[in-house]
């Protein structure tokens, strides 16, 4: 029987689960992702992890609490720098680290630390170390990596192509508006935790575009705009894609779904907003716990979609704040 590995369904596993799937895959080991995120694992999580941890997460651990007695192994990388003098937020530095702390009974997880502030060698180091689970051969590990990370590019190249969607969220400009949703993956992909605010926004016949949309080189040079670098790699991708498409005028409005606590937020939040006001676009933040309803939800997208018509109406009458 071929060893399992446990991948939970939170957090990084919305930028990179092909990577890891088909890494493992080409190892010949059997991968078992945990389902999409319902009201039990949120509970579970919420039970299993200290009450200050933000909603990701939470969820997160959750999807750990599912897979915990399915598998041989738990993959939960220890993520620090994906870009040169960038950083990855904390949470994700510590979390192999909060899970072993936070639940008992859990099988042997694997934790490859991925630092690539200085240098992409911590990376060849952390596939080794990965793959040794399952195999000696440095040359098999390093192949069946590269083999993954070619299907991975040609996805992530197709996504910025418009040919496939991304979680479900396909790119569709024939939608009189067109709304960005902002916000960590995590947040913005997880349609349990956000309480399916793509699809909602999509049934009232807008278009739904991702900063993930966005290929890399855009949105990092309109990031590079700001007075100050920002330091923070998703960070980049969030205010690079909001910027671009404030400035190329495609966007009628801005929806960010933010996690209550985030550090990290309290900061893009300002600095897009910011934009927004010089760019006269509607701007609107949604704020998600284990608390959050979704009768407010509903409420506040549909007040927020009205504001738009009645502005594309009568703009001269209507501000955008205010």
């Amino acid at each position: 029987m071929n060893d399992r590995v446990g991948i939970p369904r939170g957090m990084f596993y919305y930028d990179y689960h092909i990577l890891w799937e088909d890494f493992f895959n080409n190892l010949g080991v059997e991968t078992i992702l945990s389902p999409r995120t319902n009201k039990d694992i949120l509970n579970k999580g919420v039970h299993a992890c200290v009450d200050e941890a933000c909603l990701p997460v939470k969820v997160f651990h959750g999807h750990v609490d599912y897979l915990k007695d399915k598998v041989d192994y738990i993959f939960i990388p220890r993520f620090i720098s994906i870009y040169r003098k960038e950083y990855c937020c904390p949470k994700h530095l510590g979390l192999p680290d909060m899970v072993r702390h936070s639940m008992d009974g859990l099988p042997q997880i694997i934790d490859p630390k991925v630092d690539l502030k200085k240098s992409n060698r911590s990376l060849r180091e952390a596939i080794i170390y990965t793959g040794r689970y399952f195999t000696k051969s440095s040359r098999n590990i390093l192949r069946a990596f590269d083999q993954a990370q070619d299907r991975f590019q040609e996805h992530i190249h197709a996504i910025h192509h418009g040919s496939i969607p991304i979680h479900g969220i396909d790119f569709d400009t024939d939608h009189p508006l067109q709304i960005l949703l902002l916000g960590h993956s995590y947040n913005t992909y997880d349609q349990y935790i956000n309480m399916g605010i793509a699809n909602k926004l999509k049934a009232k016949g807008v278009g739904v575009i991702t900063a993930e949309m966005l290929d890399t080189a855009t949105t990092r040079y309109y990031a590079s705009k700001l007075s100050k670098r920002m330091f923070w790699t998703h960070g980049q991708k969030i205010i690079g894609g909001a910027f671009a498409l404030m400035d190329e005028e495609f966007i009628d409005g801005t929806v960010y779904i933010s996690s209550f606590g985030c550090g990290m937020d309290s900061v893009l939040m300002e600095l897009i907003e910011r934009r927004a006001k010089e760019y006269q676009i509607p701007f609107m933040i949604l704020t998600i716990d284990e608390q959050t309803g979704e009768a407010g939800i509903n409420t506040r997208i549909e007040a927020f979609l009205d504001m738009l018509e009645w502005r594309n109406r009568d703009e001269d009458n209507i501000s955008t704040y205010g």
